[in-house]
């Protein structure tokens, strides 16, 4: 199978207006540079890199920079020596300048290392987490750079966490019939008022929601009201998770943290600058035993390790496409699992959701094998636009059954938001 043409899609939807996704930093338009790869034998697969508007076609022209390196090479080809397909994306002897393995020109790599797996996926008839639960310990490990964390995590003990275990049948078992939990960010976006956050709280618990996530970051007073808004409508056994995207000092995290502790909060999500590893660590201390979590603009595999060794984070919120696809997000998954932390990927945005179901779905079955801590995120929005929509059933994910990544967007969906001369836009 022969990839024998790349095409990018400058995709975006018109979120901003409704408030939805606002936050103490951000207020955009979901969008998507979205990439195809078409092969000799009609099978595509399909890829993207999340941003939120303005800027989209900065990522997609870094796509289209990059896409030689996969134009005319076959599947065989490009998984036979996977460490060095990777490093041809990643360390390109001079777009890797633009990085390196950072920003758009490392989201570039991992919408196309995703369109890759999906393409293999799909080839196979598996859905992405069953092709990765049923590799070979030996095979996955293949595919990981363990370039500047060798020092953390060695292939040696890379394939003692991933060899199979007796306890593989019972935990699919059990996914298979209650499915993977979750927690919804949809009740608590910044923009949002009052009355309209008691009702989304109100509905997500009465269809089986027990953890929730705010946005705080705004007047520590405000946060503070709608903090106990919520917790006034879930009760007290309920998980209330509060994200701050980045936009607090240290100081000003500790601080708003102690005012903020009054509502029991699970974890507080980047309190600071996302590569300040020093500043979570010293957050982490200071308002244990409140959780710190982070992840979502955590660039590469080097900013994980460098927050699990210095014990910064306490749940890792890994982006399907924020570092550089499938072959780093194992890295930090193996990383995770040796320190110990817990991985709650980051999602929402548009297509996140469909993105790391199968992460938390393979990470559960082969490497954490545990559900202690773990969440994928949900929020409700634009998943219409995908040919193989997530399915959530009282609060937890169901498992995808269609073969691939879960990130194909419907035709009409790419002609009606393509921008700026889809119908949605003109």
């Amino acid at each position: 199978m022969k990839i024998i043409d790349v095409r990018v899609h400058d995709v975006r939807y018109p979120t901003a207006a409704s408030g939805d996704g606002s936050d103490a930093i951000n207020r955009g338009d979901y969008s998507a540079a979205y990439v195809e790869l078409h092969t000799d034998e009609g099978i595509t697969g399909t890829g993207f890199t999340f941003t939120n508007g303005r800027g989209n076609e900065i990522a997609c022209a870094a796509i289209e920079a990059l896409s030689h390196h996969v134009r005319g090479r076959t599947l065989a080809e490009l998984f036979a020596e996977p460490v060095e397909f990777w490093r041809s994306l990643s360390a390109d002897v001079q777009l890797r300048w633009l990085g390196p393995e950072k920003g758009v020109i490392h989201m570039a790599t991992g919408a196309i290392v995703n369109a890759v797996w999906d393409l293999r996926a799909k080839a196979e008839g598996k859905p992405m987490w069953q092709l990765l639960a049923e590799m070979p310990a030996e095979e996955l490990v293949r595919s990981i750079d363990f370039h500047h964390i060798g020092d953390a995590l060695t292939p040696a003990e890379a394939l003692k966490i991933l060899e199979p275990d007796e306890g593989y049948a019972d935990r699919l078992a059990l996914l298979r019939r209650d499915g993977f939990p979750s927690y919804t960010t949809s009740v608590g976006w910044l923009g949002y008022p009052d009355e309209q956050v008691r009702e989304l709280t109100r509905a997500a618990y009465a269809q089986g929601w027990r953890a929730m996530k705010m946005k705080v970051g705004g007047p520590i007073d405000d946060d503070l009201r709608r903090a106990r808004l919520i917790r006034a409508e879930i009760g007290p056994d309920a998980l209330l998770m509060m994200d701050a995207n980045q936009v607090w000092d240290v100081d000003e995290a500790i601080a708003n943290m102690a005012v903020l502790a009054e509502v029991d909060p699970y974890w507080i999500e980047e309190p600071t600058h996302a590569d300040d590893v020093l500043g979570h660590a010293a957050i982490a201390r200071a308002v244990a035993p409140i959780r710190v979590a982070t992840g979502e603009v955590a660039a590469n595999r080097v900013i994980f390790k460098q927050l699990m060794q210095a014990d910064a984070i306490q749940v890792c919120q890994v982006d399907a496409c924020r570092v550089g696809g499938v072959n780093e997000v194992l890295s930090i998954l193996l990383l995770a699992a040796k320190f110990g932390v817990p991985v709650c990927p980051h999602a929402g945005g548009v297509g996140l959701c469909e993105y790391v179901q199968h992460l938390s779905i393979f990470d559960f079955l082969r490497v954490g094998r545990s559900l202690d801590g773990r969440m994928v995120e949900y929020v409700d929005h634009l998943h219409e636009h995908f040919e193989d929509p997530i399915t959530v059933v009282e609060g937890r994910y169901r498992l995808p059954e269609q073969p691939g990544y879960s990130v194909t967007m419907k035709a009409a969906s790419i002609e009606e938001f393509s921008f700026p001369d889809g119908a949605a836009w003109r």
